[in-house]
C-alpha cells in the first residue's frame, strides 16, 4: 500500500480498523520504533517484543488519539513510555530477586542484569567504546537517558524530542545539559580506572 493520504485521512483509516492502513503504519514505522526501544532497551529480543507491543497499543488506543500532536510523536512517546515502563519492572525484578536471595529463597527465578550492551548497527572496530559510551548511559537518570537518546541517537529535534517527552524545549536542553554532564563523569571515572 502506498500511503496518498494526508495525516487526518490516514488516522480515520486506522480509528476505522483498516488493516491496509494498520499495515502501512507498522511498515513505515517498524524500523524506527524497534531503534527507539533498542536504544533504551540495549536487548535485541526485549526491543523486538516491546516493538511488538507499541503497535498492539496504537490498534487498541488509536480512537482516543485526538491528534494534538502527529502521530509519529504518538507512537514514539508510546515507544519511550513502554520501553521505561518495561526497564522498570525488570529493576523492581531484580530487586525482588535481590531480596529473596538474602532471606534464602532458592527458587529459579532469574534475576536480572544488564549486559554489556553491543549495538548491532556499529562497525566491530568501534564495538568496545560503544558498549562502555552504553554502560554509562544506561546509568543516567530515566528522563536524562531518554531525551539524550531521543536526540543523539535518534536524531530528534529538541522540539520533537520536547513533543515526545511531554515537556518544554527548555526542559529538553536542561536534561541533556545534565546528560553530557553525567557521561562525561561517569566515563572519566572509567578511563581513569580502566587505563591504569
Amino acid at each position: 500500500m502506498t500511503l496518498k493520504l494526508n495525516e487526518p485521512a490516514f488516522i480515520s483509516l486506522l480509528k476505522e480498523g483498516d488493516s491496509k492502513a494498520y499495515q502501512y503504519l507498522i511498515d513505515a514505522y517498524k524500523k524506527t520504533v524497534y531503534n527507539i526501544c533498542l536504544n533504551l532497551l540495549q536487548n535485541m529480543e526485549d526491543a523486538e517484543d516491546i516493538s511488538q507491543e507499541v503497535f498492539v497499543s496504537v490498534f487498541q488506543s488509536i480512537s482516543q488519539f485526538k491528534g494534538d500532536s502527529k502521530l509519529t510523536t504518538w507512537l514514539y512517546r508510546i515507544a519511550v513510555t513502554k520501553s521505561l515502563d518495561f526497564i522498570r519492572m525488570k529493576k523492581r525484578k531484580k530487586r525482588f530477586g535481590f531480596m529473596r536471595s538474602i532471606f534464602g529463597d532458592e527458587s529459579n527465578e532469574p534475576i536480572y542484569d544488564q549486559p554489556n550492551f553491543s549495538h548491532p548497527g556499529v562497525l566491530l572496530e568501534n564495538k568496545e567504546r560503544t558498549e562502555i559510551l552504553f554502560m554509562a548511559i544506561n546509568k543516567l537518570p530515566e528522563k536524562q537517558k531518554a531525551t539524550f537518546i531521543l536526540n543523539k541517537l535518534d536524531q530528534l529535534s529538541y522540539l520533537e524530542v520536547a513533543e515526545v517527552m511531554n515537556i518544554s524545549v527548555s526542559s529538553v536542553e536542561s536534561l541533556l545539559f545534565r546528560a553530557k554532564q553525567n557521561l562525561q563523569k561517569t566515563l572519566s571515572n572509567y578511563y581513569n580506572e580502566n587505563e591504569r
